[in-house]
């Protein structure tokens, strides 16, 4: 899948007219590709400033006096900052109430700074440390400055672990908690703006799909789409990746790295997407170069009806495990159960600046659905040694039901309609 927390850069298309290192000229359906880039608005500092506001208040009901980030997107999210993990600490601490600041290497101080300075915590606290010092010790000393020598940290839940360990050492009258009430509270609910950014990453990358599947020919290898699939994200001006597994291995949901050859009347699975102003998409297209066997199209018609089982499953109140019942029930009574058997994997996931974040459809999850969430309706038949089929759309929760964000795959054929 895509990797997620670096930072943005604009995709650039140095030479438009041909595949990348190759000398040939790209085929008209990729060529016929125009930039998106206008229709993608960056997260104002406003928009972030209410983000903290209503971190604040879940800090709040969830007793935690302050929250802890690291590098990643949830740090981005709130500050709009980027910032790359590595052995040295670099954090920022938004208190319950109170100044947020930031933990930071001393040479780093200027980057800091400068990030920060883009986002709602401009005039945040640089505590900063040399090498020779316990950067660990500066959250402690922050904390006490704010009056928090007890109390519970809440720790941004993909913080690597010495982080948190070390804290823990640094202030032992604090309790270290989980963050993930206030960041995925804030973050699970999308906005206007954040769901208009989703539907343009998601038009992209079926725009993407639907001009590789025409470029495709027989003889073609799983590299070969892979270098039509990065051509097309530059034409489209978003970056962009996508998995193409090819006849039996489209039976693994996430593929192999062997070698793979296209063919005629073989089963093909492209899976992945796209980020748009740091908001992601995902989706899978699963078709046939030529006649598909009568199997292929039995089994695409269970996916297919699986997946609009899900998607009217999907509603306010409804509990996430509901929706993975829904699809699988299709499943097991078309002849590919019981249970997991041929439908490994969970439904979907949460989707927004993390292709994969919270929360999820799985059996288990008594998670009630609210307006605004946002989840992949991913269903599959998986038979190996033979062929998978998997149909992938985005969805997001209304007052009322669900909406894709991308119109279902029609048949093994026509997969654009």
């Amino acid at each position: 899948m895509l990797l997620r927390g670096t930072p943005r850069v604009e995709a650039q298309d140095e030479n438009p007219r041909q595949q990348p290192g190759s000398g040939r000229a790209l085929p008209a359906s990729i060529m016929a590709l125009s930039s998106m880039r206008d229709e993608a608005k960056p997260i104002t500092t406003e928009e972030r400033q209410a983000r903290i506001e209503r971190a604040q208040q879940l800090m709040a009901q969830n007793n935690l006096s302050a929250i802890f980030m690291a590098g990643g997107t949830s740090l981005n999210y709130f500050t709009n900052v980027r910032w790359g993990n590595s052995e040295r600490l670099f954090a920022v601490i938004i208190p319950a109430r109170g100044r947020a600041f930031s933990v930071c290497p001393s040479f780093e101080e200027d980057r800091a700074r400068e990030q920060l300075k883009q986002g709602p915590l401009s005039d945040a606290e640089v505590l900063t440390w040399h090498e020779d010092e316990n950067p660990y010790a500066l959250v402690a000393s922050g904390l006490r400055s704010r009056g928090i020598s007890g109390g519970t940290l809440g720790i941004e839940e993909r913080t690597p672990f010495v982080f948190s360990e070390e804290v823990s050492h640094a202030a032992p009258a604090l309790k270290i908690a989980s963050a993930t009430p206030v960041t995925a509270g804030c973050r699970q609910i999308k906005s206007a703006h954040e769901l208009q950014l989703m539907t343009t990453a998601n038009q992209a990358t079926l725009k993407v799909y639907e001009a590789v599947w025409k470029a495709l020919q027989p003889g073609m290898t799983q590299n070969d789409a892979g270098a039509l699939i990065s051509a097309a994200y530059r034409r489209v001006g978003f970056n962009g990746f996508a998995s193409v597994q090819v006849g039996e291995y489209s039976a693994l949901p996430h593929g192999s790295v062997t070698p793979q050859v296209i063919k005629e009347g073989t089963i093909v699975m492209i899976d992945d997407g796209c980020q748009v102003e740091g908001y992601a998409s995902d989706i899978t297209r699963t078709f046939v170069l030529g006649k598909p066997t009568d199997k292929m199209k039995q089994v695409f018609d269970i996916v297919h009806r699986a997946q609009a089982a899900a998607l009217a499953a999907a509603k306010p109140g409804a509990e996430a495990q509901s929706v993975d019942a829904a699809a699988r029930k299709v499943i097991t009574d078309g002849g590919y159960g019981p249970d997991y058997k041929y439908f490994a994997h969970r439904l979907g996931h949460g989707i927004g600046m993390d292709g994969h974040e919270w929360p999820y459809l799985v059996r288990g999850d008594t998670l009630k659905l609210q307006p605004n969430m946002c989840f992949s309706d991913e269903p599959g038949i998986y038979i190996r040694g033979e062929f998978g089929v998997r149909l992938e759309d985005d969805m997001h929760i209304t007052e009322n039901g669900a909406e894709l964000f991308t119109p279902q795959s029609p048949s093994l054929e026509h997969p654009f309609g």
